[in-house]
C-alpha cells in the first residue's frame, strides 16, 4: 500500500512539472511571436532597411530619391525623406505600422547632364559650347574666341568635367544614372577633424 501511494505521489509530482514546462514555453513562443511597438527614429543600423527596396523611390529625371532638396550649406548636398522599413516584429508608433519616415543624404541636380556636358566638351569644347551649357558664360566666350585656348582649354576642360571638378554654375551636381560613377567630395570640418588622443604618446 505504501508503494502505491509512493508511485502515486511521483507520477503526480511529474505530471505537475510537465504541464507547468509546456506552460512556460508556450508562453515564451508568445512572447517571441508579440509585437514591440517603438520610436522608429531611435532604431540603430540592421533594425531597418532604408529606403524601402520593395518601392520605387528613385525620380528617373534626376536620378536621386524623390523630393531631393537644395542643400543650405552646399548646394548639391541636400536632404531628401524617403520610406524605410523596420525589421520584422518592430512596429512604429508614428504610424502604427512597419514603415517609417527618415531624411537621407542626397545629391541636388538642377537638369545639368554629365553625359551632354562631357559631348558637348569633347566635340565642340572649342568653341565654349560646354562652358555656355555649364552656365559659365564668360569661359565660353573667351573659348569661342580664342578657340578653345588653341586646344589646350578644351583638353583642360575635358578632363575637368570628366573628373566632375567642374559642375554647373549654381552649384547643383549633374544628373548621373543612380548606380553611375558619381563622385563624392569628403571635406573636413570641426567635427571630423582627427584631434590628438591622450594615448598617442607624442607619436607624429
Amino acid at each position: 500500500m505504501l508503494v502505491v501511494t509512493t508511485m502515486m505521489l511521483i507520477l503526480f509530482v511529474v505530471s505537475y512539472l510537465s504541464l507547468f514546462c509546456c506552460e512556460t514555453y508556450a508562453s515564451d513562443e508568445v512572447k517571441g511571436d508579440k509585437n514591440v511597438i517603438v520610436d522608429c527614429g531611435t532604431l540603430r543600423l540592421g533594425q531597418y532597411i532604408c529606403p524601402d527596396p520593395s518601392l520605387n523611390q528613385i525620380d528617373p529625371d534626376t536620378q536621386q530619391y524623390r523630393g531631393c532638396t537644395k542643400g543650405k550649406d552646399i548646394a548639391s548636398e541636400g536632404e531628401a525623406e524617403v520610406q524605410c522599413i523596420a525589421a520584422d516584429g518592430i512596429i512604429c508608433n508614428e504610424t502604427n505600422n512597419s514603415t517609417f519616415r527618415r531624411k537621407l543624404p542626397c545629391k541636388w541636380t538642377n537638369g545639368y547632364s554629365l553625359e551632354i556636358a562631357l559631348l558637348l566638351s569633347v566635340f565642340l569644347g572649342m568653341f565654349g559650347l560646354d562652358r555656355f551649357y555649364l552656365g559659365y558664360p564668360g569661359i565660353g566666350l573667351a573659348k569661342l574666341c580664342t578657340l578653345g585656348f588653341m586646344f589646350l582649354g578644351q583638353l583642360l576642360d575635358i578632363i575637368l568635367i570628366a573628373a566632375q571638378v567642374v559642375g554647373p554654375s549654381d552649384g547643383s551636381a549633374y544628373v548621373i544614372p543612380y548606380y553611375g560613377a558619381g563622385v563624392s567630395v569628403v571635406r573636413s570640418d570641426n567635427e571630423t577633424y582627427l584631434l590628438p588622443q591622450a594615448d598617442w604618446h607624442n607619436i607624429t
